[in-house]
């Protein structure tokens, strides 16, 4: 059997949040939406979000953020530290901006609305320091 990564799905508790967090920051498009349903078109793997069903979200405490062992990761067109920076000013939470030896690429984790980490990539060209 042969298989290429479609989607990647997410459990939410508010769709339109998620949504207008991923199309406002990362600019991915739109591919189908209803109320309990968004798909988005990231690039090369679609990112889905399906409303968690009402019986599991009583049982979530307001201001509960997921603790989940996923990582979505961005290649950024920009340097690391402009497209930090930008994130930042929208209030998205970041963290510091790492690399590893040997490698070429400056990377930085964030938070999405419901404590999902995503990562910005970016290609070596200068020091962000």
């Amino acid at each position: 059997m042969n298989t290429k990564l479609d989607t990647i799905l997410f459990y939410v508790k508010n769709i339109e949040v998620m949504k207008n967090f991923y199309v406002e920051n990362f600019n991915v498009k739109v591919i189908e939406e209803d109320p309990v349903w968004v798909l988005l078109d990231a690039g090369g793997v679609n990112l889905a979000f399906h409303k968690i069903g009402d019986q599991y979200l009583e049982k979530i405490d307001e201001g509960y953020l997921y603790d989940n062992n996923t990582k979505i990761v961005f290649t950024v067109d920009l340097d690391i530290e402009s497209a930090r920076n930008e994130l930042l000013s929208k209030n998205v939470q970041m963290r510091k901006i790492k690399t590893f030896e040997n490698y070429d690429f400056w990377l930085c984790d964030g938070t999405d609305p419901e404590g999902n980490v995503f990562q910005l990539k970016s290609k070596k060209i200068k020091s962000p320091f």
